[in-house]
């Protein structure tokens, strides 16, 4: 499967882009590691993933934080070696709760029954390993920089073109011709 890999480094002039390879990325640290060697002082880095127009991710790290991720469909995404890497990070996050106290915790069950009930009514909302098909993750990351959430799961909706939402998502940033450039 081919794979599209781009970090895009937040500089004072813009954004430098260039192409990287995920041959060494076996975790969502190595990925950020990878993110923060491109990155100057603390500014935010994205990686863009894309696989074979079959799904698109960007990662953004911020400094020492925690990355944020989205990925466009994360059924598809999941049944791919760097996809995986990425959904399982989210399906745990998505696993990990704290409730404040116990009406919270009949209210999360109950929550969770009613989407295990409309899951099992529709068997498409579910794929590889019980990850969701479709968006998944932080659809906010980008907003900072002008892309708003509603504007990135349009992009990701049925019938987008991977390839072509990062390309619209590089022009909203102000680097379109700098990704094409590298891809």
């Amino acid at each position: 499967m081919a794979y599209f890999a781009a970090v895009l480094a937040r500089t004072e002039d813009g954004w430098d882009v260039s192409e990287t390879e995920l041959d060494n990325v076996e975790t969502l640290a190595d990925l950020a590691d990878l993110a923060r060697e491109a990155a100057q002082d603390d500014d935010s880095v994205l990686v863009f993933i894309e696989q074979e127009d079959a799904w698109f991710a960007i990662v953004r790290v911020d400094g020492e934080d925690d990355p944020r991720i989205f990925v466009s469909d994360g059924a598809a995404a999941a049944r791919s070696s760097y996809g995986s890497v990425l959904t399982d990070e989210l399906v745990d996050q998505a696993g990990e709760s704290e409730f404040g106290d116990l009406d919270n915790l009949v209210a999360e069950l109950e929550d969770e029954e009613a989407a295990q009930e409309q899951a099992d009514e529709d068997d498409d909302a579910v794929g590889h390993d019980g990850v969701p098909v479709g968006p998944l993750g932080d659809s906010h990351l980008l907003t900072e920089f002008g892309l708003a959430s509603e504007e990135l799961l349009g992009l990701s909706g049925e019938g987008a073109v991977p390839g072509d939402a990062l390309e619209e998502i590089a022009e909203a940033l102000g680097c379109g011709e700098v990704l094409e450039a590298v891809r």
